[in-house]
């Protein structure tokens, strides 16, 4: 009855949906682009389904995509007979998984979860396996795979206190969706019991730990803009230079009050602005210009000017490079109430890590940091001032912090072989 009525009120929204994409593809036009993909209208490679197994695995956005990462390019290097149809539901997803796999894979974007529409995918593409990237649960993709016989992995799973509150609102269609997964690889204990007390077979979940921890096989990490500018010039500057990363809506306002504190230092750091959304670009530089601040955009590919105070990082793909100029990282989206974005990138590049108390989507990740001292959380504009001052004036500091961070994900790389050994279950896969 739940899927029933979540199906029509999916069905209801729908021109609204696409009327949504359009609105957004005037700040970013990708999102009008390939609009026919959604509803399952593209063309399916041949694949030779006599001698290939596929795997469907379903990453939202840029964060799900990197992570899946080291789990695709191990399995395809082990199996040969592997074939990937990797989906997203964002542009920059997209982006995303063509910069990192090429053309080893077949991309294309997510269907919308509606039985009409996934009757045309699954005809198209005929999985073997579907893995669903940490918190993707979809009642009629999950429902139409049973159905079918594909097998259904959770991977890399992850359920924050806020989002289970929000499944035990819909708990009958939860218990549905979450008992028809076959097995679940989950972050940490915390999430195999929140899984478990929404529907989830206890012994098919287990904590495996999370792949992210494998970033450092990502090849962004390499220095592939150490002789482009504003890049170089950044470096031969010598200045300090603090990297605020996929700040959100909202929270760019808090950190200009942070950065007017900074400002009146006799060495003042150049302060690196990334936002998290292109389509933001042009609001986020405007607002710092009407603050005073002298901005230079990474787009302008200009020398990095002495006045320059703020660099706005108006690109794509480019966030670890960004993190390899830094000495100091700032972390977005949890400033604001959206959960925070990925700790480990600046971790793994030996940064001390702040951010603010919103941390929900890597809740676990950030009390491992913070345990280890790799990681500071800041309450406000003020707070990250002055945790900034210290450590901008303590460079012994700083580099015990990301050294503790570096080691901490180290050390926590269990996950990919327990996943692996997870999909050759699941495929009757040998080795």
């Amino acid at each position: 009855m739940w899927r029933l009525f979540y199906s029509l009120l999916l069905i209801f929204s729908l021109p609204f949906i696409v009327l949504r994409l359009l609105i957004r593809s005037a700040a970013n036009p990708a999102y009008r682009a390939r609009i026919g993909e959604r509803f399952s209208f593209f063309d399916a490679p041949e694949f030779d389904r006599a001698n290939t197994t596929l795997i469907w695995l379903h990453a939202v956005s840029v964060g799900e995509t990197v992570a899946a990462l080291p789990l695709v390019k191990s399995l395809q290097a082990k199996h040969a007979n592997l074939r990937f149809v990797i989906t997203t539901t964002t542009p920059t997803g997209s982006d995303r998984v063509r910069s990192l796999f090429g053309e080893s894979v077949f991309h294309v974007y997510a269907p919308y979860d509606l039985n009409f529409v996934l009757r045309r995918f699954l005809k198209k593409i005929q999985p073997d396996l579907l893995i669903l990237m940490e918190t993707e649960l979809w009642p009629n993709t999950i429902a139409a795979c049973q159905q079918q016989g594909i097998k259904i992995l959770l991977a890399n799973a992850r359920l924050s206190e806020k989002s289970a509150l929000g499944y035990r609102r819909i708990a009958s269609l939860s218990r549905q969706m979450l008992s028809a997964v076959d097995a679940i690889a989950a972050q940490s204990q915390q999430d195999v019991e929140r899984l478990v007390a929404l529907g989830a077979e206890r012994n098919s979940t287990a904590v495996t730990g999370s792949l992210k921890f494998y970033l450092e096989t990502d090849p962004h990490l390499s220095d592939r803009n150490h002789e482009a500018e504003p890049f170089l010039s950044v470096r031969q500057s010598g200045r300090q230079v603090v990297v605020f990363a996929s700040t959100r809506e909202g929270e760019e306002a808090i950190i200009l009050r942070a950065l007017s504190g900074l400002m009146t230092l006799p060495d003042a750091p150049l302060c690196l602005l990334i936002p998290r959304h292109p389509e933001r670009f042009d609001q986020v530089a405007a607002l710092a210009r009407q603050q005073g601040f002298a901005v230079q955009r990474r787009s302008s590919a200009e020398t990095i000017a002495p006045e320059t105070q703020i660099l706005l990082g108006d690109s794509m793909g480019e966030m670890m490079d960004y993190y390899g100029l830094g000495h100091i990282a700032f972390v977005g989206g949890s400033l604001v109430d959206t959960g925070c974005q990925n700790v480990l990138e600046p971790a793994a590049c030996s940064l001390p890590v702040l951010v603010g108390p919103s941390q929900f989507n890597f809740a676990s990740i950030c009390r491992q940091l913070e345990t280890a001292e790799a990681l500071l959380t800041v309450k406000d504009a003020a707070d990250l001032t002055q945790q900034l001052r210290l450590l901008l004036a303590d460079p012994e500091r700083r580099k015990r912090m990301g050294d503790a961070g570096k080691q901490l994900i180290r050390s926590n790389r269990t996950a990919l072989p327990q996943v692996e050994a997870r999909v050759a279950a699941l495929l009757g896969l040998a080795g």
